[in-house]
């Protein structure tokens, strides 16, 4: 059995588990407005949002993780599909899908700690994108849990500020047989 499988075979479909939803949009005035005020009307959480243009700029790509049980993730997807500038709804969780999610980090970084801070940094596969007398500013692209890992680990030396993007998901379309995502 493949790993997709074994965990959609086993999953309780009462017990809350993380979301990941894509959605194609009319980009148009107000669609964001309407599905996040569905989330909000029907209290619905949203843990993250990300909007961007799709490939046809008429339209936009929204990903957005939400934590739910089954059936609370069904009405969702349902409520959603009835939005009018919706055009398509994709509950990617138990798919095979690419996640990725963007963090600034600036740090305080005295001279003394920069190779440490680099060092960090070369670890979680960031980069620096800014330096000042007294702070680095690093770049952490990759899934979630690697991101939050980066802050962590950068947390002792002093954080000045952080920004992340939140998800943004795509389905894999390669299938090997093994359901993993990376």
């Amino acid at each position: 059995m493949t790993l997709l499988k074994e965990k959609t075979a086993s999953r309780n479909i009462s017990t809350p588990v993380t979301h990941t939803l894509s959605l194609k949009v009319r980009h148009a005035f107000n669609t964001l407005a309407r599905i996040v005020g569905m989330f909000s009307g029907r209290g619905y959480s949203i843990d993250t949002i990300t909007v961007g243009r799709a490939e046809d700029p008429d339209h936009a790509r929204i990903t957005i993780t939400s934590e739910g049980d089954q059936k609370i993730i069904e009405q969702i997807v349902h409520q959603l599909e009835k939005l009018v500038d919706v055009i398509e709804v994709k509950d990617l969780t138990f798919e095979s899908f690419v996640e990725r999610e963007l963090a600034l980090i600036k740090v305080q970084a005295a001279i003394e700690k920069r190779a440490d801070i680099t060092q960090v940094a070369n670890i979680f596969g960031g980069k620096i994108v800014d330096i000042s007398d007294e702070t680095l500013t690093v770049e952490v692209t990759g899934g979630p849990d690697k991101v939050s890992a980066a802050i962590t680990m950068f947390r002792p030396f002093g954080l000045s500020e952080v920004a992340r993007t939140g998800s943004v998901a795509m389905k894999r379309e390669f299938d090997s047989g093994v359901k993993v995502r990376i």
